[in-house]
């Protein structure tokens, strides 16, 4: 919750006042509605690895709307995206291996898979002269 009326790089990084409220207060409807609009932008996006999906709830009305997907959230010691994992059980350091251990596992795929495409008889030579 901004202590102004935006949340700029003012009430980001250099003002107190700014309050991280986790969990959100929120019913249990906008929690499940927004974490199934958050997995299903990250696959319809086809992302890998980490990403923050943002949200904005109108005070009035309760209408949500789809702010930002940032596909690399900050790790400083204000972030919230470590916050954000930490309310969930998930200490930074633990974070860091997962997200290690993750990115190991995609590169092995990509370093297993091979690519290879196959042109119609004599297009070789076409392509070479």
């Amino acid at each position: 919750m901004p202590h102004r009326e935006f949340y700029d790089y003012t009430a980001k990084y250099l003002e107190e006042g700014t309050a991280l409220i986790i969990p959100a207060k929120l019913n249990p409807r906008q929690i499940k509605k927004i974490q199934t609009l958050a997995v299903r932008t990250f696959r319809t996006l086809e992302l890998s690895g980490m990403a923050r999906v943002d949200f904005f709830l109108e005070k009035k009305g309760g209408k949500l709307y789809l702010n930002e997907v940032n596909t690399i959230p900050g790790f400083t010691s204000i972030s919230m995206y470590p916050k954000l994992w930490e309310a969930t059980g998930i200490p930074f350091r633990e974070l860091i291996d997962r997200l290690i251990t993750l990115a190991l596992e995609v590169h092995g795929e990509k370093a297993r898979t091979k690519y290879q495409i196959e042109l119609p008889e004599g297009a070789a030579g076409a392509l070479e002269g």
